[in-house]
Parts: C-alpha cells; sequence; structure tokens
C-alpha cells in the first residue's frame, strides 16, 4: 500500500490528488495550515485522509518525521502570487520546499515536488523536460521562486521527481473547478464589458490543462516512484490555445460582450476610459507576458511513465468552464426580461469568492 503525505492538501491540486490516491486504497496524511478539511475538486470531503496540521515555512514544516510512516511527500504547498515580495516568495516556495525535504529526509521518504511549467522564463520554441538551464530569464518572482526550489531539491540528494503543470483550470468533462484561479478573471473582466480589449499577439499561445489530467498525473507518478525518480515531468495540454482564444470564448456567449483582439504593439490604451485602462494595466501586468509568448511544451517522458494523454482542451472545454462559472455565477447570468444587460453586469457578484489560491494552480 502506498503511503503518501501531501502539503498544501486543502488547495485545488492537493485535495484532487489527495482524492483520487485515496480512493485506490493509498494511505494519505494531508497536511494543511490554516484549513481543517480536506476535499476533492467536486467538494466532497476527503474523510480516508488523516489531516495534520504544518507549516512549510517552520522547521520540518513543524512536524515530528519519527510519528510518520510514508513512502513518498508530495509536496503541493506554495506561495501563487506573481507579483508577492522576493522574500515571501523565498520564504515560502524556496525555503518552504527545504524544509519539505528535510522533512522527507528524516521521514525517509521520496520527494515529488509540483512545480510549473512555466519555470522555462522567456524561453519560446520546444521546453524539454530537464533542469532549468542556467542563465535563464524569468517573466516574474513567481517563475523564478519555483525554479530556485527546484534546484534545492535536486541538490538535496533525497529521491525526488518534479511534476511541472502548465496553467491549470476546470475539469475536462464539465469544466468544473472548486476554486477559480486567478486567470478566471481575466474571462470576468471581459464578461462584465469592464475590459473590452484583449491585447495578445498573433502567435501567442497559453499552455491550458484540466485539473482531472493534472491530479491524474501526479497520482501516477506517485505510484510509479521508483521509475520516476530524478525526472522532470510535463504535465501539460496535447495543445497549447491561442491566447485569443480567451477573448474569442467571451464573444461566443451570446449575453456577454464581443472583447476585440488587438495587436499589443500598436495598441494605444489611452484610447479607454480611465477605468478600463486602471483594470486592464492591472491585468496586464499579471498576464500580459503570457499573451506574448509561445513556448511548447514536450511532455514525452511522462506519456512514457504514466501512459496518459490530456484531453483535448479545445474551444469545447472552453466553453463548457464559462457555462460552468456562469452557472456558480463567477460570471453574468443572462439578463432577465426586465434588467437590461449592462446593468446585470454590472450588478452580478460571484456565489464563490473570487481567491488567489493553489490551484490553482497558476503557471
Amino acid at each position: 500500500m502506498l503511503k503518501v503525505l501531501v502539503t498544501g492538501a486543502a488547495g485545488l491540486i492537493g485535495g484532487e490528488v489527495c482524492a483520487r490516491l485515496a480512493a485506490r486504497g493509498a494511505q494519505v496524511t494531508a497536511m494543511v495550515r490554516k484549513t481543517p478539511e480536506v476535499r476533492g475538486n467536486d467538494g466532497a470531503l476527503v474523510v480516508e485522509a488523516q489531516v495534520v496540521p504544518g507549516d512549510v515555512t517552520l522547521p520540518l514544516m513543524a512536524l515530528e518525521p519519527d510519528r510518520f510512516d510514508i513512502d513518498v511527500v508530495i509536496h503541493c504547498a506554495a506561495c501563487l502570487e506573481f507579483d508577492a515580495s522576493r522574500e515571501l516568495l523565498a520564504a515560502v516556495n524556496v525555503e518552504g520546499t527545504r524544509n519539505a525535504v528535510e522533512f522527507a529526509r528524516a521521514a525517509g521518504a521520496g520527494f515529488i515536488h509540483v512545480s510549473t511549467a512555466y519555470t522555462c522564463g522567456t524561453r519560446e520554441g520546444v521546453i524539454a523536460e530537464e533542469p532549468v538551464p542556467a542563465g535563464t530569464r524569468f517573466t516574474n518572482n513567481y517563475e523564478e521562486s519555483k525554479a530556485l526550489a527546484e534546484a534545492v531539491v535536486a541538490q538535496s540528494g533525497v529521491p525526488f521527481a518534479i511534476a511541472r503543470p502548465s496553467i491549470v483550470l476546470g475539469d475536462h468533462a464539465d469544466g468544473a473547478i472548486r476554486d477559480f484561479p486567478s486567470l478566471c478573471n481575466v474571462f470576468r473582466l471581459m464578461a462584465r464589458g469592464k475590459v473590452s480589449v484583449f491585447p495578445a499577439q498573433e502567435n501567442a499561445t497559453l499552455d491550458l490543462v484540466p485539473l482531472c489530467h493534472v491530479a491524474e498525473g501526479i497520482a501516477r507518478i506517485a505510484q510509479q516512484f521508483d521509475a520516476a525518480q530524478g525526472g522532470y515531468f510535463h504535465l501539460v495540454a496535447s495543445e497549447p490555445t491561442r491566447a485569443a482564444e480567451l477573448a474569442y470564448g467571451v464573444a461566443r456567449v451570446d449575453h456577454f460582450p464581443d472583447p476585440e483582439v488587438v495587436a499589443p504593439s500598436t495598441f494605444d490604451p489611452i484610447t479607454l476610459r480611465p477605468a478600463e485602462r486602471l483594470l486592464l494595466r492591472r491585468m496586464l501586468d499579471t498576464f500580459g507576458a503570457y499573451f506574448t509568448r509561445n513556448p511548447q511544451f514536450d511532455d514525452t517522458r511522462f506519456r512514457a511513465l504514466t501512459g496518459l494523454a490530456c484531453p483535448p482542451t479545445d474551444r469545447g472545454w472552453l466553453d463548457r468552464m464559462i457555462a460552468y462559472g456562469i452557472e456558480r455565477r463567477y460570471l453574468p447570468p443572462p439578463p432577465t426580461s426586465q434588467q437590461p444587460v449592462s446593468e446585470r453586469r454590472d450588478n452580478a457578484s460571484p456565489a464563490v469568492p473570487e481567491r488567489r489560491s493553489p490551484t490553482a494552480s497558476r503557471p
């Protein structure tokens, strides 16, 4: 029987990994910091998991290794804020990973580090499943911190595998996602008419991947850890999505506006209303660099190890996610006959609060 300890188990990816492994009879210890419950993406409690409090910023995560009988630590806990300070990201993502690795060493366990495919930084073209090359330039402090954390793991001497999801969004079958990640706010701004333009280069792509593929992939890496040792694995889409498809997906909904896709090099935001200009600037400060690049993540090693291929990340999947957001009232519902569409967009408030949390997973 596989015995795992999952950090960040209250988060989107961590919770779904716990649910999948527990359903297969694995002994799951779920480490949480604040939230005392562990839930899968369907919102159901993972009752089979043993929940323990811990904190990655403390030595050995404030746990006593001798009290745990585990085979593998699956390290999902991280700060996912792109604009967080280097100091905070170093404390949580880099030193926190070091504390988690030292716990694994003391417990005699292997270590799976959940990183991001976007440790590629500003590189484009084919991105191999290998260590981050020296001299890589990063788009933001978050990417840099995850690359530094990978190096901590690789240099630790503890048996390891690196799992690199790309941009994690909803389930492939129905678009469902327990917590809406921050990229979804791009849809929300356009759907509510708060941002009417979408600056993206013609060839820019985003690697959007369903949560089900990522969680299943991490579970299989854990189940085949001996074969996975020392490997870097991309948990990514079979084909990346054109960045402009975010705007086109919004435009396909009858009661949403039709945002205009514009070239970043020629668009002048001074033409926008001041409020819209401010919102667009905030959106681009966070995600703008991802709307101008075209990395192609190779996942040959991941597919060979797990036998998994990502299901199609096509317009149908994007439409299912948007429909789910409308159903949950994260995105504006259709207007009533008594209320104009524009008024409904301005007044709509989501039933699920907007939050920056794992899951989600940011890139």
